[in-house]
Order: structure tokens, then C-alpha cells, then sequence
């Protein structure tokens, strides 16, 4: 039977290696969240489009407001580049719990993870209580961000 340091060691690295899968299914979930950004995009770009392009209201006078259909393809832009800024920051924290560097980096993706409910704070929680233990700490020594 192993001795306790041996055992110990055995389970940190389950232990990350099931967290960097985690951030892994993690930052594919916000990466497929992107596609409806691009939706609302497209959205919005048709309907600037057809609105720009649509016949003169008979009651008013003037065309609908052609900016309706902008302002949807803006709001589809910011929710595109902020899912794919949080699929980034995922992918690479599970990149750096696979190579055991940056645990300060990895500590404040799981923190800000935890306003995901229900996954990311289940992931995050377990990330933090990983990450704290002295001995996993002391395999991301002499790497940078630590």
C-alpha cells in the first residue's frame, strides 16, 4: 500500500487533470454560446436591411427607423466577442492546469466562474479547493504568474 505523500500526489493529479477537462467542456459550451451572437448578428443586419429598404408608412410619413436593426447587430457583436473572450480564458486555464503553470491565473478564472450557475460554480468551488491545497500549489512552483 502506498505511503501518504504517494497517495496524495495520486489524487492532485486526478484531481487536475479532471479539472482541466472541465475547463475544457467548459470553454466548448461558451464557444457554442457564441453561435447565437452570430444569430443576432444576422439578425440584425436582415433587419436593418429590410427596414432601410421598406416602403414609406402611409400613416406617418417616413420610413420605420433603420437603426432597430443595427442596434440588434450590435447587441449580437458584444455577446459574440464576450463568449468567445470567456472561451478563450477557459481554454487556456485548462491548458495551464495541464501544464502546471499560472495558478494565479487559473485561481481568478474559477472565482469569476463561480457567477455561472449552476456548472461554472460547481467548477469553480472545486477549482478553488484544488488549487488552494499545499500540495498541489507546490507543483506550479517556478512557473511564472504564481
Amino acid at each position: 500500500m502506498p505511503d501518504e505523500p504517494d497517495r496524495q500526489s495520486i489524487v492532485d493529479e486526478e484531481h487536475l487533470r479532471l479539472l482541466s477537462l472541465g475547463y475544457m467542456i467548459s470553454a466548448g459550451f461558451a464557444a457554442l454560446f457564441c453561435i447565437l451572437g452570430l444569430f443576432y448578428v444576422l439578425m440584425g443586419i436582415v433587419m436593418g436591411y429590410a427596414l432601410a429598404h421598406a416602403p414609406v408608412s402611409v400613416k406617418t410619413g417616413a420610413p420605420p427607423p433603420a437603426f432597430v436593426g443595427w442596434i440588434f447587430a450590435g447587441v449580437g457583436m458584444v455577446i459574440f466577442l464576450l463568449a468567445l473572450g470567456v472561451a478563450i480564458a477557459r481554454y487556456w486555464a485548462a491548458r495551464c492546469i495541464k501544464q502546471r503553470k499560472c495558478r494565479t491565473y487559473c485561481m481568478v478564472i474559477a472565482t469569476i466562474g463561480c457567477l455561472e450557475f449552476p456548472y461554472g460554480t460547481a467548477l469553480g468551488v472545486l477549482s478553488l479547493m484544488v488549487l488552494s491545497r499545499p500540495s498541489v500549489a507546490r507543483q506550479f512552483i517556478g512557473s511564472p504568474g504564481n
